[in-house]
């Protein structure tokens, strides 16, 4: 089974190399009422408190373009130096708002989803051409989904409008009754108060779409079970392959362990279940290392190997199974065990003397070997 099979239902968690591919890819939540919101109330905070001073700005410029001197109506570049003069002071003028938006709408984005830049977000994707699945989108459940959206801004925002409307209509009529500079100062008022008020509409807007956007990004990265497993085995190896590698190690493990025999010192045995291959060597060695164990068939390779090599070979039912279960190979055996193997390998070297020296006497093998009660096994 495929994963980016989707008749299962995704109802699994997103892991974290999903959520990774999804942001390599430029998959984030990301909330655009958020940012409007933000750079819609900065402007109306802006226009709270310099809105008298912008209006004042706007009032001086508008006196400077309608009247005009006599001496000025024939001058050819009256208009255009003009023109240059007014747009130099309403830069002047909006530069710290402008100024302040742009870094609002560049670092408001960054509030949901944090900072990212994808160049695989930007690479050219030949499905945009296809108008079939142009259509598709634009008729899918997100378009649906973002035109209610859209119409449930509107309505809420058109109404709080209205209401404002209403509510100072007869101060919007009263104000043909005033001069110009009194007009226009109370009209700029009016503006910004009632700009402020639409725009903290927005901010209930993005309440609500911060945790939708979230949610649904959430929802978006959920994960089938059958593509959980298959990332597993992406992750970990395939079944298959992890039992071919482990053969393989254990081979090698193996093939190394039979060729420390020939040089081991002793081959402890069951005698036909168990073997154990210890090496001693007194100037380098601290205690006696077990170079090689095994049962049955592996156990009897033990052995024919060292008879091959003429290593000695002892049976020691009780010593061989402490040993196979209490140290593993090219490990020293456990202090609980050293008189036992000391007389097993005081026995072997005096064998192996009494073979060079004719005259020496053949030592009896030991006996009833002391095996503490924590390293018996059946």
């Amino acid at each position: 089974m495929s994963s980016e099979d989707t008749s299962q239902e995704r109802t699994e968690e997103a892991t974290p190399k999903r959520a990774d591919e999804a942001r390599e890819k430029g998959q984030i939540s990301r909330s655009k009422e958020l940012s409007t919101m933000f750079i819609l109330m900065t402007s109306a905070v802006v226009f709270l408190f310099m809105g008298q001073q912008l209006a004042a700005s706007l009032q001086s410029l508008m006196k400077n373009n309608f009247i005009i001197e006599r001496k000025n109506i024939y001058d050819d570049f009256f208009v255009f130096n003009t023109i240059v003069d007014s747009g130099r002071e309403v830069l002047l003028a909006f530069s710290p708002l402008l100024g302040l938006l742009f870094i609002i709408a560049f670092f408001a984005p960054m509030m949901v989803g944090g900072w990212l830049f994808s160049p695989k977000a930007l690479s050219f994707k030949w499905d945009k051409l296809n108008p079939i699945t142009g259509i598709k989108r634009l008729f899918s459940v997100n378009s649906l989904m973002e035109l209610l959206k859209a119409l449930a801004k509107f309505i809420l925002i058109v109404g709080i409008a209205v209401f404002l409307l209403w509510h100072h209509v007869y101060d919007l009529l009263s104000m043909g009754r005033n001069g110009l500079e009194m007009g226009l100062t109370d009209a700029s008022s009016m503006i910004i108060s009632c700009f402020f008020i639409v725009c903290l509409a927005t901010v209930l807007i993005a309440s609500i779409d911060v945790p939708f956007q979230l949610w649904n990004h959430k929802k978006q990265l959920k994960m089938t079970k059958q593509q959980i497993k298959d990332e597993m085995k992406d992750t970990e190896g395939k079944p298959e392959v992890k039992s071919q590698i482990r053969a393989l190690q254990q081979e090698l493990a193996n093939r190394r362990m039979m060729e420390a025999i020939p040089d081991a010192d002793v081959i402890i045995t069951n005698p036909t279940h168990y073997a154990i291959a210890l090496s001693y060597k007194p100037d380098e060695m601290g205690a006696p290392k077990l170079v090689a164990k095994g049962t049955d068939l592996v156990a009897e390779r033990i052995r024919n190997l060292a008879a091959e090599h003429n290593v000695m070979i002892f049976p020691a039912p009780m010593l061989a199974r402490a040993l196979y279960f209490s140290t593993k190979i090219n490990q020293d055996i456990p202090a609980g065990l050293y008189l036992a193997v000391a007389q097993v390998l005081a026995y072997i070297f005096q064998l192996r003397d009494s073979v060079t020296i004719s005259t020496a006497p053949k030592p009896k093998p030991p006996v009833d070997l002391p095996i503490p009660d924590e390293y018996q096994h059946d």
